[in-house]
């Protein structure tokens, strides 16, 4: 009855200090979304009950097969994606080793002695032998919930890291898909570089040829020289740009420089003009910084608990027991058998201040983080609306862009047709020729702003990193 009783008293400690917990539970932010992105289409607006373009997986997002290829690439081998990778097993070994504390700690041990004493004038030699097995019981009771509050800190510690990860995934897919827009859009220009650089060149032959012969001045001579240096001085830097852009976009593949492959043109990439932005509610449940931020605050919130925890009596229980003999025939009878068993706590008496000012310390980065994570939401919010805004006014200015292409190409050529019928001079060509060109240049830009307000939409509205 005495052993039984011991037991049930075991059990019900066991149980009791398990249903304690100190510090605050764990309570999320207020943060009511707003009823609609501001910078929202009226035709984006109308889709709000549709599925968020930042839930499409980013392999249809992008449909560019090489992109598609490099992208695959970048995640497989990307050093800040391995990096991100090690640290969540940093976070998972470290949740097991916190919520080791819970339990108890027992060791075993096992020791053998033969000692003689040399014989003296009045005491003979003597030899002794002792042999002992043991094994020890510890366990500091979780009488507080301080163990547990840790456990719950490390915990939320691997889910931010976790979302960390995906933070780094969507932010390289993006990467990876601006850089390779921008890339394909050096090559455009220089595309355009070229071909004009070779009108120009043709044109400069004609009008060598007519200079000979006395009908025009050397003057033309020298405007039209302008237009072919002016074409060809923009070559070599376009080239450098190009090979730079290489190997920006080799390191996040996590190679050495190198040539990139090249897909689809930049005129012929795929991209809806109007995309569904979704709920602004999901917003809160798509973007990985905003659930990193929200377990950062969990994690925070906890360690509360495990400050407040030192203001309460260290509860332990420790136990010990073996068999010690002289000799190892007798080391496992019944005589030979020792234990004991105890426990003890520990109750802070002063401390200086010390476990105060933890509780405090506690207290105040946990609303850091909660401020942080207010601000990450609103930040959020403030990327979509960017984001938006900026995909449909960079497309009316591409539309704009495409007009006064057209319209320059049209001067350039009734130039060429008024000075080849002597009706004005070469300044004219000169003039409608340089518009043109920086036209074609502004063109191909405008079709990199759009496809990257593109993918800053897709990335704004929490896109990329599945």
């Amino acid at each position: 009855m005495s052993r039984r009783k011991k037991i049930l008293s075991i059990i019900f400690l066991v149980a009791l200090c398990s249903g304690c917990v100190v510090g605050p539970k764990y309570k999320k932010p207020s943060l009511p979304a707003p009823p609609e992105y501001r910078g929202a289409s009226p035709a984006q607006t109308g889709q709000s009950e549709a599925a968020s373009f930042g839930t499409q997986k980013w392999w249809d997002a992008f449909p560019d097969e090489v992109l598609r290829e490099l992208i695959r690439t970048a995640l497989e081998q990307n050093y800040d994606v391995r990096i991100a990778a090690a640290r969540i097993l940093e976070a998972r070994a470290q949740l097991g080793i916190t919520r080791a504390d819970q339990l108890p700690s027992v060791t075993a041990g096992a020791a053998a002695v033969n000692e003689r004493l040399p014989q003296t004038v009045t005491i003979p030699s003597i030899e002794t032998s002792a042999s002992q097995v043991s094994a020890s019981f510890a366990w500091e009771l979780d009488f507080w919930g301080k163990f547990r509050r840790a456990t719950e800190s490390a915990r939320a510690d691997l889910l931010a890291q976790e979302w960390a990860r995906r933070q780094v995934i969507r932010s390289l897919v993006s990467g990876v898909a601006s850089a390779y827009f921008q890339l394909r859009e050096l090559d455009l220009e220089l595309e355009i570089s070229r071909e004009t650089l070779a009108s120009r060149k043709d044109s400069l032959r004609l009008t060598q040829i007519l200079a000979d012969g006395g009908a025009i001045s050397m003057v033309d001579v020298r405007q039209a020289e302008q237009l072919v240096y002016g074409a060809a001085v923009a070559i070599p830097g376009l080239e450098q740009q190009i090979e730079q852009q290489e190997n920006f976009i080799s390191t996040l593949l996590g190679k050495y420089p190198e040539s990139i492959a090249r897909g689809r043109e930049l005129v012929d990439q795929p991209h809806a003009l109007e995309v569904p932005a979704g709920l602004p509610s999901s917003l809160l449940q798509r973007r990985p910084d905003i659930l990193q931020a929200e377990q950062q605050l969990i994690s925070a919130n906890a360690q509360i608990g495990v400050a407040k925890a030192d203001y309460f009596p260290q509860i332990s229980l420790t136990a010990t027991g073996g068999y010690q003999s002289s000799a190892l025939t007798s080391l496992f009878t019944g005589p030979a058998g020792f234990w004991t068993f105890g426990g003890n706590a520990l109750q802070p008496v002063f401390e200086g201040g010390r476990i105060r000012n933890r509780v405090r310390l506690a207290s105040a980065r946990t609303e850091e983080a909660s401020l942080d994570y207010q601000r990450i939401v609103q930040q959020a919010f403030r990327d979509v609306s960017d984001a938006l805004v900026g995909y449909r006014k960079s497309q009316e200015v591409r539309i704009q862009q495409e007009q006064l292409t057209h319209s320059a190409e049209e001067a350039t050529n009734l130039s060429k047709m008024r000075y080849r019928g002597g009706a004005t001079s070469y300044l004219e060509v000169l003039d409608s020729d340089t518009r043109y060109f920086a036209a074609q240049i502004g063109l191909a830009r405008a079709d990199l702003s759009e496809l990257l307000s593109f993918v800053n939409l897709y990335s704004a509205l929490g896109g990329g990193w599945e």
